[in-house]
């Protein structure tokens, strides 16, 4: 089981060997203990909690290869893992359909002038009210978001730094989750 706790450094580039650019985000993922073993026959699943500082996360899956205070470090991955990165993505405020739902406007002529980027019609005449779950102007972002298939392109045990290839959730310093696929 490939997992850590890391908080996001910001992008960077690296050249491969051929001299391609290669764009990166750069994580720091400081060791993390094993604070908590959990099974099938006390607690009714499987999982690990784990402590990074003042943080506290539980993975669920196999438990058997992992013994009560053990570190889990960057050195758990290696060069060309594939990892699913999760995270809180960054929060845009309140924002009109436009943006939040990529609705295309109304056109620019044909009476038109002041609802360019207005929803159109968003009632009927039975029920009488605005049904639920309709897309309209609202909170957009700040939502936990998962990135699936990215590589792992370099490792710096020294200074706790994991470099994956593109680019995660969130803004610089928040807190992300790294799990092996």
């Amino acid at each position: 089981m490939k997992f850590i706790l890391g908080k996001k450094l910001g992008m960077s580039q690296i050249f491969s060997e051929n001299g391609k650019v290669v764009p990166v985000t750069v994580i720091l993922a400081k060791p993390m203990n094993i604070s908590q073993i959990k099974n099938q026959e006390k607690d009714g699943y499987s999982a690990v909690q784990v402590t990074a500082g003042k943080s506290k996360k539980e993975y669920r899956g196999q438990t058997e290869e992992i013994k009560l205070g053990d570190l889990v470090d960057v050195s758990v991955f290696g060069v060309g893992d594939l990892v699913k990165v999760s995270g809180i993505s960054k929060g845009k405020g309140f924002q009109g359909a436009v943006k939040r739902h990529g609705f295309r406007g109304m056109p620019a002529s044909h009476g038109h002038k002041h609802v360019k980027r207005h929803v159109g019609s968003i009632g009927q005449r039975f029920p009488q009210h605005t049904l639920k779950g309709l897309r309209m102007a609202g909170r957009m972002g700040a939502d936990r978001v998962s990135v699936r298939g990215l590589s792992v392109v370099s490792i710096d045990k020294e200074n706790n730094l994991l470099a994956v290839k593109g680019a995660v959730p969130g803004r610089k310093g928040v807190l992300l989750e790294v799990r092996g696929n």
